[in-house]
């Protein structure tokens, strides 16, 4: 019944002043905007920088921070973790926020989490670690003593794109047990004191965090073997604080005694263009309906925050009801489950769950709260549940709800209030409740009050399911909830009740199947029955958006064969019915869904350092990264957490909606109209040139005439804010003239015979006159997907220009500073004298900043320029996805001829590679795909032509394998495809033809220190894959559903630069404090670069690393340098450290002799005294390095690679055959890394690159309209590995006795090699597809392209579900339709 109460008058009501807590400080703000996120309140007012901005809609976590508040309702203070790019800053009035410089610092004491975090080598480039941190520290809030479950989920929100996961779960798991500290207790090192003026092992351990120095084998130590061979990570090896929960900061006492003593306040704040509405009961809230129909209600901001932040969308009037204590309750009694519409998804989860477990009803009757709550754990990430309210997901009324089909199969009640109407409206949740796309029945002004869930009874069964194309935090490709209720006693059906989700443009009820199922028996005939009725049910078109339609369809009918046999086996139990003979039992009691916890449970080994090696040399130590503390407290510096400089104006591109038009006008004038608009910078704003030179190619800066692709830039426009200036580019009107033929995917460039002028081939031996004389002969195709950088900081630039001489500062996100100064210097029309690049950190790169830094820079050079003023830009996630491109997507035609016995002999080959719209880098990049197209496996006759496609999607650039990871998985294709032929075992087939020491590769280089084959018997043998392989043979006979495979695959990369790239410089300053300042020529963006030059510089001047710093990289210091890439950096900047070193040391050499009991300090006193100069340059050029491709005749000369880094990895999968999830069981991984400058970094890169290639074989999938606009722009869309995709067991082990002579120390390149070994979980997928198949009778080989998703892997299974869902593959269905999305 609707209430009396007086009425406020909203319209005159006054604004209210801002009130809330961060970090225990007080904060007033008089006139907040309520469109002001908290992340850009707290980054910009209040110069916190720690909290991220990675996506802006909830799907990095990289702005994680807690909220805490006072509830009135249970009478405690709550915390919990949020995003908060959605938060508004206004949502948090009269709460305490915590960020990550809240909890510790690297000036007073790192929190336990920061701690264990940074001990434990979990993060790289860093930039997600305040986000994972807060979510770990708002768990422990909640729960001091979290189980592995807790953690897990705690961090389903989150995203790493550089560590692979493993470090930070083993860190978080050491929270598990509250004791968990020192394992040596009081004995440890920490507690023993300094002795004889000399450092003890504490002291050392905290220097360079190492872990605990009990446990580093030290000479001192009893136990040499301890540490030294295992695992840095593990926590009964590793020195870390014990965790007190009873020093966690305070709720604020004021806000606390305020909370408890005053009722909520009514709040309404107004901003430039947006009033937001805190009503405090039921009445006030449906008033201000009725005053403001078109009103959004929010709770958490987790939809229209997205709306307003990716899509742009203004909203004028927000209502947020979340002090209305009606709607926040969840009541039970003995029909079922009232929830208030303002029960956030946690809160009903955890009261759902306890409901279950009190014990007070059926497992009957609470199947229905079973079923949410296990899709609840599926529902995004907990930054998302803990603010997002059921209302919100109800009257959002998505296709792709997870909630909505639930509630729809248990025939929910909705109940609505009008302000109007005296009564309130019960509505039934069926078809009809959801009229169409994203519309609810709701009539204007009405409030959804809350949703009634009835408990089921003795005879019904329901149960719901979902497939996304990542497990954790994602939308559903299609869901589905069933319930069926039978006669007391009998299998017949007398209701059948069913929703899916992805099916139609709203959640839809396959009303025909339901009606006809009535009065049938629950046999095998009704599901063969139902299979085709869901087909005519659920009909998908080909251009259905979402695409995937015969996937979906067949989900559909997979949903529901699960449903039956789950209810089948209920009944069988019940000895209602029995089963016929092709519903064996096996098949219920071994089906079942995959373990929603993975616990990595791992080892990684590496090789011993030198014995009697000084306690200061800390060269192949597992040395803790050297930004690691100030990554885990927020207090690492990326380009946007600068200090904003006087008058510093913000820039946002403008770009093309167009993939190929003529440019036929640009009218800025709503632009010019829009409040802090400054200018609009184009290609007429350019003092130099407009067009700058990328590896070759001449490329426009701005657009001029004609675009040529969806994203191109076109122009810019300068404002006094970001928000300002992002909502004038979108008033930029721009006039086009389309142009014919528009060029998307590989085989449209090759129908158009479309390339660039560049072209790869290779000759060796005669392949075609030897394949004539083969056994057998073969042919094929593979396709591989692109894949996004996903850098978790995106692109940032800014330019200060000096005032005089032309003379600009660039801060950038670049891996290629010295590119950066040519490039600013040639747009500006100044000398590279005039021009200082500097930079600090990435928060990665994986190669997209190797030259695609430039779309941001140059614009940002001319606008600097224009202005006189300091200029920032940094894109959003949006804008760097559609504008950056990424990896090249590959085609390849092969043709293999081999004998009877397995010994290839000949290879002709045709690649193309997607370069794009313009060249970029491919040229390189196919270079590398050519060169490693025979992986470990000699081919004694190779034929080799490749080609880049020039097409009309954002360039292809440089990624982490450069090309190799294409090619290798086209040979591992082909192998594969040949030893099944033969019939001979994969690993058979691989031994027989793998390359031997000092055989000549198909571009004439000769293998030295071959490894590859001691990596792959390694491997086989520590994964004990022979004896698994017969394990996963007993389990798939056992199951029809759920199939197991394994794989071994090695890989050979090919290490080095184009020889006259192959240098390094680098800078040493010894200052007469004994302090030294190291500059080098490559940038820091998580690979612990600098970490390994610190170890080289300290092991050559033979003093302590914390002597020595490293600022940033920058032209001034070390000029002309090379990008960092390739995996190279190491070796030429190590090798320039270590000869600037030497060179000092030589000329401290003298003195030494003279003075050979001086320390450090004292001898550089005397130095400076004696005018010994203490600062030198040092170069290193690698030798022996040549090489000539002749591309006419295809013909190499010379030395390509400087070395070539091995490994080998075995992985095992289960597939689920009626969805296409997988899950990752094991990865052995043998790595040759010749001796480790440091084993910790080396191995989280080995880490990283395999989760990040995991990604680009299985679950990665950029995609475009027909059209060219991109799809995949945000991690809503673009799914990257998550937590939950770490292999359960992940072993990595360095090779050991590997010398390398050709690089500092003997150390080898890492941070590309392991990549391409993910490939092992590609083909271990293949291998269980093929067990499934079997089972349908579909013997022998059968293509899968990469990224296997889980569509592939579906409907490569190939049983009777997918067979009927296969029409629209044939185009004469469906004639001139195209599919919604394509793969370029």
């Amino acid at each position: 019944m609707v209430t009396t109460e007086v009425s406020t008058d909203w319209q005159v009501m006054s604004r209210d002043v801002l009130m809330f807590y961060v970090n225990g400080k007080k904060i007033v703000e008089e006139s907040p905007d309520p469109e002001t996120t908290l992340l850009s309140y707290l980054r910009v007012k209040l110069r916190l920088t720690g909290s991220k901005l990675g996506c802006g809609e909830g799907g990095c976590g990289a702005c994680t921070v807690m909220i805490s508040k006072w509830d009135p309702i249970n009478n405690k203070i709550v915390h919990f973790s949020a995003n908060a790019c959605l938060a508004l800053v206004v949502s948090v009035h009269g709460c305490a926020v915590t960020t990550v410089e809240g909890i510790g610092s690297t000036k007073t004491k790192l929190h336990a989490v920061q701690e264990r975090l940074a001990k434990f080598h979990g993060s790289q480039c860093g930039f997600c670690t305040p986000g994972i941190v807060m979510s770990m520290y708002a768990l422990l809030r909640n729960k001091p003593v979290p189980s592995v479950e807790d953690i897990e989920e705690c961090l389903q929100g989150n995203l790493c794109r550089c560590t692979g996961y493993r470090p930070i779960l083993s860190a978080f798991n050491t929270f598990i047990d509250s004791t968990a500290g020192c394992p040596m207790g009081a004995k440890c090192c920490k507690n023993k004191p300094i002795q004889n003026g000399n450092e003890c092992r504490h002291r050392l351990c905290t220097k360079y965090n190492i872990g605990c120095s009990c446990f580093t084998g030290f000479p001192e130590t009893s136990d040499k073997n301890l540490m030294r061979n295992d695992d840095p990570h593990a926590s009964q090896l590793v020195c870390f604080s014990k965790y007190d929960p009873t020093q966690e900061i305070l709720f604020p006492p004021d806000l606390l005694i305020e909370s408890k003593s005053e009722d909520p306040k009514t709040l309404k704040f107004v901003g430039e263009r947006v009033t937001w509405f805190r009503p405090t009961s039921l009445q006030q809230l449906v008033e201000l309906k009725s005053i403001y129909p078109d009103a959004q209600l929010v709770n958490g901001n987790t939809e229209i925050g997205v709306e307003a932040n990716v899509r742009g969308r203004h909203f004028k009037y927000i209502i947020t009801p979340l002090d209305v204590k009606e709607l926040k309750t969840i009541s039970v009694d003995d029909k079922g489950v009232n929830i208030g519409s303002s029960c956030t998804i946690s809160q009903i989860k955890e009261e759902l769950q306890n409901f279950i477990d009190s014990g007070s009803f059926t497992k009957y009757q609470t199947q229905c709260l079973e079923s949410l709550v296990e899709m609840i754990y599926w529902f995004a990430g907990d930054q998302i549940r803990n603010v997002a309210a059921i209302g919100g997901n109800i009257m959002t009324a998505s296709p792709i709800s997870d909630l909505n089909p639930i509630l729809m199969a248990n025939e929910s009640i909705a109940t609505f209030r009008l302000h109007s109407r005296a009564k309130d409206r019960q509505v039934l949740m069926d078809q009809s409740f959801f009229p169409k796309y994203r519309t609810t029945c709701a009539e204007k002004g009405e409030v959804l009050i809350s949703v009634f869930l009835p408990f089921n009874t003795k005879d019904q069964y329901m149960k719901a399911y979902k497939q996304s194309k990542r497990r954790e935090d994602d939308i559903a490709i299609v869901n589905s909830a069933m319930r069926v209720v039978f006669h007391p006693g009998t299998c017949k059906v007398l209701k059948f009740v069913a929703a899916f989700g992805g099916m139609a443009a709203t959640s839809v009820m396959p009303e025909k199947t339901m009606q006809n199922m009535i009065g049938k028996e629950w046999n095998e005939t009704l599901m063969k029955d139902v299979m085709i009725w869901l087909r005519k049910d659920l009909p998908l078109a080909l251009d259905a958006p979402g695409g995937m339609v015969e996937y979906r369809e067949a989900l559909a009918a997979s949903f529901f064969f699960k449903f039956f046999l789950c209810v089948r086996g209920n009944l069988v139990e019940k000895g209602l019915t029995t089963l016929e003979d092709d519903l064996k039992l096996q098949n219920l009691t071994t089906f079942k869904p995959t373990d929603a916890i993975h616990i990595p449970m791992s080892t990684r080994t590496w090789q011993d350092t030198t014995d009697g090696q000084p306690h200061d040399d800390m060269v192949g130590r597992p040395m803790q990264h050297a930004s690691g503390d100030k990554h885990t407290t927020g207090e690492a510096v990326y380009v946007d957490d600068m200090p904003t400089f006087s008058d510093e104006l913000y820039l946002c591109l403008v770009t093309s909606i167009r993939p190929h038009a003529y440019i036929k006008n640009v009218d800025i004038s709503k632009a010019v109209a829009c409040e802090g608009f400054v200018t609009y910078v184009d290609h007429r704003d350019v003092p130099g040139t407009n067009e700058i030179p990328i590896a070759g190619e001449l490329c426009e800066v701005f657009a001029t005439s004609k675009v040529t692709c969806f994203g191109q830039v076109i122009g810019a426009v300068v404002a006094d804010t970001q928000a300002h200036a992002q909502r004038a580019a979108q008033l930029v009107k721009i006039d086009y003239e389309d142009i014919s033929p528009v060029i998307i995917t590989i085989e449209d460039a090759m129908h158009h015979q479309s390339y660039f002028d560049i072209s790869k081939n290779v000759v060796h031996g005669d392949a075609i006159t030897a394949m004539a004389t083969c056994d057998h002969v073969i042919e094929g195709e593979v396709r591989i997907g692109g894949q996004e950088h996903f850098y978790l900081e995106t692109q940032a630039c800014i330019a200060v220009p000096k005032g005089e001489d032309g003379e600009i500062e660039m801060f950038c996100s670049s891996q290629d500073p010295s590119m950066l100064q040519r490039t600013t210097a040639t747009l500006l029309g100044v000398e590279a004298n005039k021009v200082v690049s500097r930079v600090k950190r990435m928060g990665g790169g994986f190669g997209g900043k190797e030259t695609r830094f430039l779309v941001v820079s140059n614009p940002v050079a001319v606008a600097a320029h224009k202005c006189g003023k300091a200029v920032r830009c940094m894109l959003s996630r949006k804008e760097d996805m559609i504008i950056t491109g990424g990896r090249q997507p590959f085609f390849a035609n092969y043709k293999v001829g081999f004998m009877k016995d397995g010994k290839l002999v000949a290879l002709i080959l045709d690649l193309y590679g997607n370069g794009g719209n313009t060249l970029d880098l491919s040229g390189g990049v196919l270079g590398k795909a050519v060169i490693h197209s025979d992986n470990c496996y000699k081919i004694p006759n190779v034929l080799i032509h490749g080609k880049i496609c020039k097409t009309n999607i954002s360039s292809s650039n440089a990624f982490r394998g450069f090309g190799a990871p294409q090619g290798m998985l086209i040979v591992e294709s082909w192998m594969t495809r040949i030893a099944q032929f033969l019939n001979m075992t994969q690993e058979k087939f691989r031994d027989l033809n793998m390359y031997k020491e000092e055989d000549v590769t198909h571009f004439n280089q000769k293998l030295e220190s071959f490894q590859a084959r001691r990596c792959w018997e390694e491997v086989i043998e520590k994964s004990n894959m022979v004896q698994r392989k017969e394990q996963i043979a007993q389990f798939n006979q056992q199951s029809r559903w759920r199939k197991k495979g394994i794989a071994c695959v090695p890989t050979k990369y090919a290490i080095g630069f184009p020889y006259n790239w192959c240098h390094g410089g680098a800078l040493v300053h010894v200052y007469t404090d004994g302090s030294v300042y190291l500059s080098h020529g490559g940038t820091e963006m998580g690979q612990g670069l600098h970490t390994k030059m610190l170890q080289v510089a300290g092991r050559c001047l033979g003093i302590p690393l914390s002597r020595i710093h490293i600022c940033e990289t920058s032209t001034v210091t070390v000029p002309n340098t090379r990008a960092t890439a390739a995996s190279f950096s190491t070796d030429l900047n190590g090798m320039a450290v270590k000869d600037a070193c030497d060179t000092i040391m030589e000329r401290l050499d003298p003195l030494r002799k003279q003075n050979p009991d001086l320390e450090w300090n004292d001898l550089i006193t005397k130095a400076y005294n004696e005018r010994i100069c203490l600062s030198t340059t040092g170069y290193h050029k690698t030798p022996g390095m040549f090489s000539a491709w002749d591309a006419e005749t295809g013909i190499v000369e010379g030395r390509t690679a400087c070395y070539f880094s091995y490994g080998a990895a075995v992985s095992e999968v289960e597939v689920d055959c009626l969805t296409g999830d997988h899950v990752v069981l094991q990865t052995d991984i043998v790595m040759d890394v010749g001796r480790s400058l440091n084993p910790a970094i080396d191995i989280g890169q080995i880490e990283g690159a395999f989760v990040q290639g995991y990604g680009l074989f299985t679950m990665e999938e950029p995609l475009h309209t027909p059209g060219g606009h991109v799809i995949t722009s945000g991690p809503g869309v673009y799914k990257i590995p998550g937590f939950g995709d770490c292999p359960r067991n992940f072993n990595v082990h360095l090779l050991r006795n590997a010398e390398n002579d050709r690089a500092i120390y003997s150390s080898k390149a890492i941070g590309e090699p392991p990549l391409f070994l993910a490939s092992s979980v590609f083909f271990a997928i293949k291998d269980a597809i093929g067990f499934a198949r079997e089972e349908s009778g579909l013997l022998g080989w059968f293509q899968l392209d990469s990224p296997a998703t889980s569509e592939l892997i579906r409907m490569a299974c190939g049983d009777c579900f997918t067979k009927q869902h296969e029409q629209h593959t044939d185009p004469k269905v469906e004639k001139g339709v195209k599919s919604w999305s394509i793969r370029a």
